[in-house]
């Protein structure tokens, strides 16, 4: 969970005035290569009509993190919530760690 309550910053949603609203959204750790900001893989399922199948789709979004979530790595599972703008990519805060990462194979998340 978060390991402080004092964390420095005005986009992050603990001491700071960025209120969540709007989507809850969990996904996968892709990449942590930007300074408090990380990039998110969700993915799911999109039904073709024509076939009466399924096909795999994913979307990357990035989101801003605390410096309250020191320990999160590529693979982990996190739980975002939508806020306000914070910059021309970013509009979600990382909530809660949900699962921490088993293995690096890139996998669809689905199955």
């Amino acid at each position: 969970e978060v390991v402080s309550t004092q964390s420095t910053g005005k986009k992050c949603h603990f001491p700071g005035d960025v209120a969540i609203r709007g989507r809850l959204l969990r996904g996968t750790v892709r990449s942590m290569k930007m300074k408090r900001t990380l990039t998110l893989r969700r993915d799911y399922l999109h039904y073709i009509k024509k076939y009466n199948r399924f096909e795999k789709r994913h979307k990357n979004i990035s989101a801003h993190v605390s410096p309250a979530f020191l320990d999160l790595k590529q693979g982990d599972t996190v739980l975002i919530g939508q806020c306000r703008p914070l910059s021309k990519t970013v509009r979600f805060n990382v909530l809660k760690v949900i699962a921490t990462a088993a293995s690096d194979k890139k996998k669809f998340a689905k199955f």
